[in-house]
């Protein structure tokens, strides 16, 4: 099909997608769920598990042009656009991010995030090797090691924005559970982002490059906030006309959030931390305030139930199609609620943090959300994982995003 059909299937995906998320998060709402969970939800049962096994000619007649193309038409728009929404949202996560907050705990929030590191990831390690061992869940080319690293990195992921997200809606700020949590969540998805560049180094043969993804990372992050940040805050008065934001300083703004994804996105990092960096260089006051207001509305309603969808097409519960594999998968959600939530729990415990505070924190930490589904599409993209071990993946993601809301609404709000 030429790019005008093309473009104009994309429309009625996008018709599709929107008014879709939209009604599971009206039932989610009913359950406690936020939208961003009912949005995960969404996503995969529009892809094969469901909608595909329901009504495959419907599927396929919406997300592909014919069976021996399957979702490769789709892909190449439909990924850009999702990963452009991605970009822009955690460029507003990025805004909205306080190191002066993350300041006043940091003793607890080194705790929580070690243990949410270590423990996950010794866990997902070993559940590597097994899976490696004793499943077809990693392809051929992947060896132990990288398997054993990929799982471990997908373990220690915390959903970060959505996170962000809980603590702003419960009013959490400044509190030292909110403090705590957001400081942890963002050091833990900071060092998985780390392993992952070696996992990643390590598929193409090229430990080199994990050394240089890791400095060029750590270059970015220095540059952003020692030069950027000063230089933007000089000339912010340039990009305020009469105290809002003119068009000139949402097009800088804008700008800088893509020149960011680039570059990390370039250096072997994915397009997110990039942008994610680049809002926390932003001026305080009235840029950050208005790029937010401006931004965040149109990329949550329109461009993020996108990624999800997309996560939701390369999803295939129908994989997972013996005891043994659905035994895995249990394996998989246990090693993650034990090690991200049970860990985080009690790290923050031996810090002196109160019980209530503690089982928050742990909770908080436990949901994957996002940060997960961004991190295995990179590992199918890149085959390192199969679409079983996706699939997975996804469950987990899933599950822990769906306890975080009601456990923490039962456990912690309750007492």
């Amino acid at each position: 099909m030429d790019n005008l059909h093309l473009a104009i299937q994309f429309f009625l995906q996008l018709a599709v997608i929107l008014l879709f998320c939209r009604v599971v998060g009206a039932v989610a709402a009913k359950f406690g769920q936020p939208q961003v969970v009912a949005e995960m939800i969404a996503g995969v049962l529009l892809g094969p598990s469901f909608f595909g096994l329901i009504w495959p000619e419907a599927q396929s007649a919406l997300f592909a042009w014919d069976k021996t193309q399957t979702l490769r038409d789709t892909q190449s728009y439909l990924f850009p656009a999702s990963q452009l929404g991605l970009a822009l949202y955690m460029f507003v996560v990025g805004m909205e991010f306080r190191v002066d907050i993350i300041r006043q705990n940091l003793k607890s929030s080194i705790a929580v995030s070690a243990a949410g590191m270590i423990a996950p990831f010794l866990l997902g390690a070993g559940l590597g090797w097994v899976f490696f061992h004793h499943t077809e869940l990693f392809p051929k080319r992947t060896s132990l090691l990288e398997a054993m690293l990929f799982l471990g990195a997908s373990m220690c992921i915390t959903a970060f924005p959505m996170l962000a997200r809980i603590i702003h809606f419960k009013k959490l700020n400044g509190t030292t559970m909110g403090t705590v949590a957001i400081g942890a969540g963002a050091l833990d998805d900071a060092t998985a982002w780390c392993l992952l560049a070696v996992v990643v180094a390590s598929f193409d043969d090229n430990w080199s490059r994990a050394f240089w993804n890791i400095t060029a990372g750590a270059a970015y992050v220095c540059v952003a906030l020692g030069l950027v940040r000063p230089v933007a805050k000089r000339f912010e008065r340039h990009l305020i006309e009469n105290d809002s934001l003119s068009e000139a300083g949402l097009v800088v703004g804008l700008a800088l959030m893509a020149l960011g994804a680039w570059v990390t996105d370039k250096v072997g990092l994915h397009a997110v931390f990039g942008a994610f960096v680049m809002g926390a260089s932003m001026p305080r006051g009235i840029v950050t305030r208005e790029l937010i207001a401006r931004i965040q509305p149109l990329t949550v309603a329109l461009l993020l139930p996108l990624f999800f969808t997309y996560s939701g097409l390369n999803t295939k519960i129908g994989l997972l199609n013996t005891s043994f594999l659905w035994l895995m998968c249990g394996a998989v959600l246990v090693a993650a609620i034990l090690g991200k939530g049970v860990a985080c729990w009690l790290a923050a415990r031996a810090t002196g943090i109160s019980n209530r505070e503690a089982l928050g924190i742990g909770v908080l930490m436990n949901a994957r959300g996002l940060m997960e589904l961004i991190i295995i599409n990179v590992g199918l993209q890149r085959g390192i994982i199969s679409e079983g071990l996706f699939a997975t993946l996804v469950i987990m993601a899933v599950v822990t995003t769906l306890m975080a809301s009601p456990i923490f609404d039962r456990l912690v709000e309750k007492r």
